[in-house]
């Protein structure tokens, strides 16, 4: 166990900080950069351990991914050249690791068997499987190919037309990755838009693909061509600071090189709808990506309701919207998020006890919660279930408890924001 003790803070959150680069995005440049054929630089990536999985999966097919730091170096001759691994993969607790390497691995022209850590193993697959499996991949793991450890055997897809049952980015990649090796066109229909951190992505290494009307078409191509792709700082990781400064009286924080894509920003659109003093300057766009400066300045928040389109737009920020709900005045309602029961672990229960535990007034609901806002929230011993999301939320709590907050083990903070005390340290002054 690696617990911590966390004191109470009274210490505004001042200055500026560079949160790490965008976990999926990392990801993402990664698999296209090995894909590709030439030469990928990939400044700014998040070395966390999740995104370190997807190298060592890609350093088994024998593709050359060079680290210096954030800066990593890929040279690659293409999927074609790839090499049947010579053991099985493991994925630790990345679930989007394991997703969309499933697409890979469907088209790959050999066997290959992935694994990851207890978590990962209660995480669904038939959701990816099954559009994979309608394309010609052979896939098998425990519970009739529900869950890992797994086993692929790729090759011989053909493309399909495929309407997204869930809300789910990793779906789509998988699919549209798959859709790469596949005989003919891949159309993927999305009834709510997700993150298009892939479709970005795979323009900028040369990919035939298009988007009209709600539909995404991807279409096989001889070979990916690799380019330089600088990734942002992580918008799920500056949602921990930017709702810190938010809540702690008299804060003004900046977080810089910021993720805004829009399919990513919607903690900033509920937020502002709750009162926050939110700033956003110096913008551009690099790589089909937004990035820019946020500042924070502290203001009292009002309760809201939190539903629908939204939430596919901050699925992974509603256990920190949710310690700010807490803050607010009236009672906020977050409904449409029964996503957050897939993910590392069950996301409403993990937020709802822990806030609980704290203090709050909070009760869970099936695809939500209902949080009491004003509470006065006291500390204690609470659990984190070997999330990275949830453990993070806990030590912002601390910094607005009367006592102090336990968290019973934060190893988890490495897969995403090995960095995290560090940058909190420095922003309240304290570093």
């Amino acid at each position: 166990m690696n617990d911590v003790t966390l004191k109470p803070s009274q210490s505004p959150l001042k200055g500026s900080l560079n949160v790490p680069g965008d976990k999926s995005i990392s990801h993402r440049a990664v698999m296209l950069g090995a894909l590709a054929n030439g030469k990928t630089r990939i400044t700014n990536f998040l070395t966390g351990e999740d995104c370190i999985r997807t190298i060592e999966a890609f350093e088994q097919f024998g593709v050359s991914i060079i680290q210096d730091g954030s800066t990593i170096t890929i040279e690659s001759n293409g999927s074609e050249h790839f090499k049947e691994p010579p053991e099985p993969l493991y994925f630790g607790n990345s679930g989007t690791t394991t997703r969309l390497m499933l697409g890979i691995l469907a088209g790959l022209p050999f066997f290959t068997t992935l694994y990851g850590d207890s978590s990962l193993a209660r995480r669904p697959m038939d959701r990816v499987v099954e559009p994979l499996e309608k394309m010609g991949a052979r896939l098998d793991g425990r519970s009739g190919g529900t869950y890992l450890p797994m086993g692929v055997r790729g090759g011989g897809l053909k493309g399909i037309d495929y309407t997204l049952p869930v809300k789910s980015a990793q779906v789509k990649s998988a699919v549209l990755l798959a859709g790469l090796f596949a005989e003919g066109t891949t159309r993927i229909i999305e009834r709510t838009a997700t993150r298009d951190h892939s479709e970005n992505m795979l323009r900028a290494f040369g990919a035939d693909l298009t988007e009209a009307n709600g539909a995404i078409q991807i279409t096989n191509k001889n070979s990916l061509t690799g380019t330089n792709v600088q990734v942002p700082g992580d918008i799920s990781s500056a949602a921990f600071f930017i709702t810190a400064a938010a809540i702690v009286p008299d804060s003004r924080l900046t977080l810089k090189n910021v993720g805004l894509n829009h399919s990513r920003s919607g903690i900033i659109d509920v937020l502002v709808q709750m009162g926050a003093s939110i700033d956003i300057t110096n913008v551009q766009t690099i790589g089909g990506e937004k990035l820019g400066d946020i500042t924070v300045t502290y203001q009292k928040l009002k309760a809201t309701t939190i539903e629908g389109d939204i939430i596919p737009r901050l699925i992974d920020e509603l256990p920190i919207i949710a310690l700010a709900a807490t803050q607010a005045e009236g009672t906020t309602i977050i409904r449409d998020a029964e996503e957050l029961r897939v993910k590392e672990t069950d996301r409403i229960k993990a937020t709802t006890e822990g806030l609980a535990k704290l203090g709050a007034k909070v009760q869970p609901r099936e695809d939500g919660m209902v949080i009491t806002g004003g509470a006065t929230l006291t500390g204690g011993m609470t659990e984190a279930y070997n999330d990275h999301r949830i453990a993070m939320m806990l030590a912002i709590a601390s910094l607005i408890t009367k006592d102090d907050v336990v968290i019973d083990d934060i190893s988890s903070i490495n897969i995403s924001y090995p960095e995290f005390f560090q940058d909190l340290k420095t922003a309240t002054g304290n570093g």
